[in-house]
């Protein structure tokens, strides 16, 4: 009877709204308390994390990503994005894809992309012809397309919990991200005939005066990625140099921004974001904690061995598995409590663990937007405010081309991995 009423209490938490990781943290310390252990060894493992130098990016990167959204940057790189890809058949929506794309990386967060710039580039969809619920569809699947390009905030924490190196997880998650945005964007493309959308003649003109204006933006990708594996500066020193870099550029450069007014509300809300994954990831270590002490993986690992004998159908079943994941928890919840279950008996199965983090990436990615609970469906529902169901149909045939990249990055290892092993990263 006690289990039944502190299970329904916390079924009455969930349901009235409580925040996530306040459900984990009640569930790590009564599990602990059941078993007559002091809820203090729920820390044990943080100070590993606490600990290590790659959790400095994460604040780093996120002011930096939280800065651009604030200033005019998105702006400047649409109208850049426009002059140069506007004279192709579906332009606009290309341009879409890869802007958001682009500032999910420097985010972390696909719901900052949809309220950020979605207000931005839904209406310049409309007016330039694009029907409604494709453009819908596309700013809600451009909001996570970004997770697998570095400086994604995601691949961080991910390294984090796994020990993998960073920079190798960077250079796993290029190739497939571009694959991501070159089948979206070819579709975008087919749309853009079909719907014979009008294009924008190309000008030197008009390309010199968007470039000069992004001039100080455009090069911040290459110095990050470039300076990361030419082994000038490592992942969270590139965190340091871009943060530092953003604010002169758009303090004292452009001038979008006011030192005393606007950067201190731009840091609090950036560290919001930083509070949350913290205190996710403190209780949450604390459930995993408890996870591996009562062998959980090991029984996990034998049960699978029951039914599933083949790598190829291991992966089908986790596919299936981490796509609910994305869909029921937010990304860093899913990756502190997840990973360190699924990682052993991936490992069994023979799947490379950079190859294993490409794939749990990219199903979080699809995660977010699918029905009925996605949380990009939600965003945004409330953002251009539309019916969740409206924007799901509008999204569908979006995630459909999802699956099928996700079914080439899940069987095409090579995809993932080669681009580590041509760069020789450790």
């Amino acid at each position: 009877m006690e289990t039944f009423l502190i299970g329904l209490g916390i079924l009455l938490m969930a349901l009235f709204g409580a925040p996530l990781f306040t459900i984990i943290g009640v569930i790590a310390m009564l599990a602990f308390a059941g078993e007559g252990i002091s809820p203090s060894v729920m820390m044990v493992d943080l100070n590993r994390i606490a600990t290590n130098p790659t959790l400095v990016a994460i604040p780093l990167f996120t002011f930096a990503g939280y800065a651009l959204a604030e200033s005019k940057a998105p702006i400047r790189m649409v109208d850049l994005a426009r002059a140069f890809f506007g004279s192709f058949p579906g332009g606009l929506a290309v341009v879409a894809l890869v802007t958001c794309a682009l500032f999910t990386a420097f985010t972390g967060a696909s719901g900052v992309t949809i309220v950020a710039l979605g207000g931005l580039l839904y209406p310049m969809l409309l007016n330039e012809q694009y029907p409604e619920r494709f453009s819908l569809g596309l700013i809600t699947t451009s909001g996570s397309l970004g997770l697998l390009f570095p400086p994604s905030l995601p691949i961080i924490l991910y390294a984090l919990v796994t020990t993998i190196s960073v920079d190798k997880l960077f250079a796993a998650g290029i190739v497939p991200g571009a694959m991501l945005v070159l089948l979206l964007s070819s579709y975008a493309v087919w749309q853009g005939k079909k719907f014979k959308v009008p294009r924008h003649a190309f000008t030197w003109r008009e390309a010199r005066r968007t470039l000069r204006a992004a001039a100080w933006e455009v090069p911040l990708p290459v110095i990050i990625i470039g300076g990361i594996y030419s082994g000038f500066f490592t992942a969270t020193e590139a965190a340091a140099v871009t943060a530092f870099y953003v604010l002169i550029v758009e303090v004292f450069v452009y001038r979008d921004l006011s030192l005393f007014r606007d950067i201190p509300r731009v840091m609090k809300d950036s560290m919001l974001l930083v509070g949350a994954i913290l205190m996710i990831i403190g209780v949450a270590m604390g459930l995993t904690n408890y996870l591996v002490d009562q062998e959980v993986p090991q029984r996990l690992f034998e049960l699978t061995k029951t039914f599933i004998t083949s790598p190829v159908m291991f992966l089908v079943v986790l596919n299936v598995f981490l796509i609910v994941v994305g869909m029921m928890m937010d990304i860093f919840s899913a990756i502190i409590v997840v990973v360190p279950l699924i990682t052993p008996i991936a490992k069994s199965y023979g799947i490379d663990p950079v190859h294993l983090g490409i794939i749990f990436l990219a199903n979080l990615e699809i995660g977010y937007l699918t029905p009925p609970v996605g949380l990009n469906l939600f965003i945004s529902s409330l953002r251009f405010n539309k019916t969740v169901l409206a924007v799901t149909r509008a999204t569908l045939v979006f995630i459909f081309i999802l699956l099928g990249a996700l079914m080439i990055i899940t069987y095409v290892p090579d995809l993932s991995l080669w681009l580590v092993r041509m760069l020789g990263v450790r």
